[in-house]
């Protein structure tokens, strides 16, 4: 059984959070929690703050076992893109876009 845990609109771009993502895709919980613990970016926070949101999906509502759970699937997709401008000279402005992301996690049993 497959449980999921999604966390909407995290602003952190979408491609600075896969970076995190691949290094715990597929291990067991405890390994990527460590991984994701001493991981030294704003992403791994947030992930790890999914992660324990799935696991505790899974063991709560699934009545599944915690030590045989793993990482199956996690993965980040764009969310909305905050558009803003900066000044720049004769007058002119540049665009920014500050991206966010929807970081998901799914955790199944061994």
């Amino acid at each position: 059984m497959d449980v999921k845990a999604t966390a909407k609109t995290v602003r952190v771009s979408p491609r600075k959070a896969r970076l995190v993502l691949d290094l715990v895709r597929g291990k067991d919980i405890e390994e990527a929690k460590a991984i994701l613990k001493f991981t030294p970016n704003y992403a791994a926070s947030v992930a790890a703050k999914v992660l324990n949101s799935a696991i505790a999906n899974a063991v709560k509502n699934h009545q599944l076992n915690e030590e045989l759970l793993y990482v199956k699937a996690c993965y980040a997709n764009e969310g909305v893109v905050l558009k803003r401008y900066m000044p720049a000279g004769k007058g002119n402005a540049h665009p920014i876009a500050k991206r966010t992301s929807h970081v998901t996690f799914i955790v199944a049993e061994r």
